[in-house]
């Protein structure tokens, strides 16, 4: 893989998958925002400069370090189902789980409400000033950089199909290339009018009124009710202690639990001595992750609506029974959620401040383009995050009015004691759908077993593991290796680069920071 040296910085750092971003969150920094403005204000920036990624018409996560108080807080800002999202609707319209897109799989965005509670909550700034970075890049342009530029090049066929999403997105009838500059002149007038008028326009006021007006032409499910309830939770994060440390994620409604489940099944193995990314090593971990996985697929969902408290995934009994049905020689085909006791388009970005504080952040469109929707004259995609929910009866991720859909999004955080007090170490993330939570573990086993350092640990080749036997792994993982695997039972498969994710992470020192960001992606790690 193509290696990046690791970045330092005395007093702050941002870490985005796309340099204007970077420099964005940066420049809020050196003017007296903290690392939550700066945050935001990068998010902004890549909702205009990675518009298939992420965006207003999304939802978001965050995992915030507040230095002053010494203590983590969480957000789930994700939207829920319209009111009239049933599942004998969707049945009968031909709803496809996992993969929707269309009008179908709109579900109430949550973005916006998250970026205002987090500013007002804990930043130095207001939404307005956060968003000037923003607004000025979508007015007057920019560069397109080149990773971006072949995804978007790739859903020009799918862009066509929404003649405001074409009108948008694809100036002159086609995808902007490389280094061609690209405006969005209606997302800067939406975004100029949140910042004079506040968020209020989105969630019931006039621009709520044209969105909803959209939807309900086409026949979806969000009413402009469904917007004016919508609000972001704050959440307790979930951990459980790792190498001397103790690994944080956000509970249900999404996928973090999966991470921590996967590291609490690896415990008792010797990964080291198996070696980095051999036959052993790699087996085990995709065993693992099956475990993990089945165990999202019929115990995770809106937290409301559980079947059992989320902590019983990662109980001794329950990891047990777990770990006792990974074969250490063989693939498992088919692999059952454990006993009932009572695919994604991504940014993930972080962004840490001289006064300490740490911000783990990530935001969806859910596809690329999300739905494929853009009410006319707005300048954004609505997401396609119902495309999380199930059809299947009884599962705390069926679709039901008013519900959270599983979320793929999932922030990171790490922690260590010092002297007797729990203190933030490092924020991380790795976008990529279903990749996520598989992704967050293999970089933590790099840096915490393997001792690379934080970009190393980010440029190491991945797997991904998919269904059955299905595993792809990246190029630098050897011939050796995959016949060793493919005689074990598994089914490798070829996938793109963009398919292992993209991820950033920022780690605390004793004095300063140091910070990776994925070269899977166009962004940098920058600070001052």
């Amino acid at each position: 893989m193509a290696g990046r040296s690791t970045v330092y910085a005395p007093n702050g750092m941002v870490a985005t998958s796309q340099p204007l971003a970077s420099a964005a969150g940066l420049e809020i920094l050196r003017r007296g925002g903290n690392a939550i403005d700066a945050a935001v204000s990068a998010a902004a920036v890549l909702s205009v400069t990675e518009p298939h990624m992420t965006g207003i018409g999304g939802d978001m996560f965050a995992i915030v370090w507040l230095a002053r108080e010494q203590r983590l807080v969480a957000l789930n800002a994700s939207g829920r189902a319209g009111s009239l999202m049933t599942r004998e609707t969707l049945q009968a319209r031909g709803f496809r789980a996992g993969s929707q897109q269309g009008v179908m799989s709109v579900t109430v965005p949550g973005a916006l409400a998250g970026w205002d509670k987090l500013v007002r909550t804990y930043g130095k700034c207001t939404l307005a000033q956060v968003l000037q970075p923003a607004i000025g890049y979508a007015r007057d342009g920019f560069p397109v950089s080149p990773i971006i530029a072949a995804q978007w090049a790739n859903e020009v066929a799918f862009l066509q199909r929404d003649s405001a999403a074409a009108a948008t997105y694809l100036p002159g009838g086609r995808a902007p290339k490389a280094g061609e500059w690209f405006r969005n002149a209606d997302y800067a007038r939406t975004l100029r009018t949140i910042a004079d008028s506040g968020i209020g326009t989105f969630y019931g006021g006039s621009l709520g009124q044209r969105i909803v007006a959209r939807i309900s032409a086409l026949n979806g499910f969000v009413t402009l009710n469904d917007l004016r309830r919508n609000a972001p939770e704050w959440v307790t994060p979930m951990s459980v202690p790792f190498q001397g440390y103790r690994v944080w994620e956000l509970p249900p409604s999404n996928q973090g639990i999966a991470a921590l489940e996967m590291l609490r099944i690896l415990e008792p193995y010797d990964l080291k001595a198996m070696g980095h990314n051999s036959p052993a090593y790699l087996h085990h971990l995709i065993e693992a992750k099956k475990l993990a996985y089945a165990d999202l697929d019929r115990f995770v969902g809106d937290a409301d609506h559980l079947a059992m408290p989320a902590s019983q995934l990662l109980t001794d009994e329950f990891i047990a029974e777990r770990r006792s049905h990974l074969n250490p020689q063989r693939a498992q085909e088919r692999v059952d959620p454990g006993p009932l006791r009572t695919k994604s388009e991504t940014v993930y970005l972080t962004v840490a401040d001289a006064e300490g504080n740490m911000v783990s952040f990530i935001n969806s469109i859910y596809d690329y383009f999300g739905s494929g929707i853009v009410v006319p004259g707005t300048g954004f995609a609505l997401h396609n995050r119902g495309a999380g929910f199930t059809l299947t009866e009884g599962l705390p991720n069926t679709v039901a009015p008013g519900k959270r859909p599983f979320h793929t999004l999932i922030p990171g955080f790490v922690t260590q004691t010092v002297n007797g007090r729990e203190q933030a170490y490092m924020s991380f993330g790795l976008m990529g759908g279903g990749v996520q939570a598989q992704g967050h573990v293999q970089f933590l086993l790099n840096h915490f077993v393997f001792g690379m350092d934080v970009q190393e640990a980010i440029d190491a080749p991945r797997f991904r593991h998919y269904d059955r036997q299905r595993v792809a792994l990246e190029p630098p993982i050897g011939d050796g290796v995959r016949n060793a695997l493919v005689g074990m039972g598994h089914v490798l498969i070829e996938q793109p680069t963009i398919a292992f994710g993209g991820a950033q992470a920022i780690v605390r020192l004793a004095r300063g920071f140091a910070a990776g960001s994925d070269p899977r992606k166009d962004g940098m790690a920058v600070g001052y």
